[in-house]
């Protein structure tokens, strides 16, 4: 058993590469091998999104403050609240982020392929954000 307590790891920010605004990633976790498991809370500011991205293995997050926007590639910006669990299919293209005006924290959960987790592409361009404002 390993207990890591609440606390006990630095928050970071999350990198522009990856993301774009203010983003913190928080108490990130993984499993012993041969566990492939592994995730963080992941908190966005009003205006802060991922970029594309996929997952070999799918992605599960679970929303627990906030309010924010998901959207999968050709799909419509859908909205999440907390309480809401989203699943994004092995390979589906999507991302994920507060709303304008409200921040929004998740807990991502999402397994290893070969070492390989995530897939990170371009950025979300604002007309794509700005979508999900007609939405709200």
């Amino acid at each position: 058993m390993d207990i890591k307590r609440s606390g006990s790891q630095p928050s970071v920010k999350g990198p522009a590469e990856w993301f774009t605004g203010t983003v913190r990633i928080d108490s990130p976790f993984h499993g012993s091998e041969p566990a492939r498991l592994g995730g963080a809370t992941v908190t966005f500011e009003p205006g802060a999104r991922t970029a594309w991205h996929t997952h070999p293995l799918g992605q599960m997050l679970i929303v627990t403050f906030g309010y924010g926007w998901v959207q999968r590639d050709g799909g419509p910006v859908e909205e999440i609240r907390a309480g809401d669990i989203v699943w994004f299919e092995p390979n589906e293209k999507h991302w994920h982020g507060a709303t304008a005006n409200t921040a929004m924290s998740h807990i991502a959960i999402a397994e290893a392929e070969d070492g390989k987790v995530v897939d990170w592409m371009e950025q979300v361009s604002d007309e794509q954000y700005v979508a999900g404002s007609r939405v709200a």
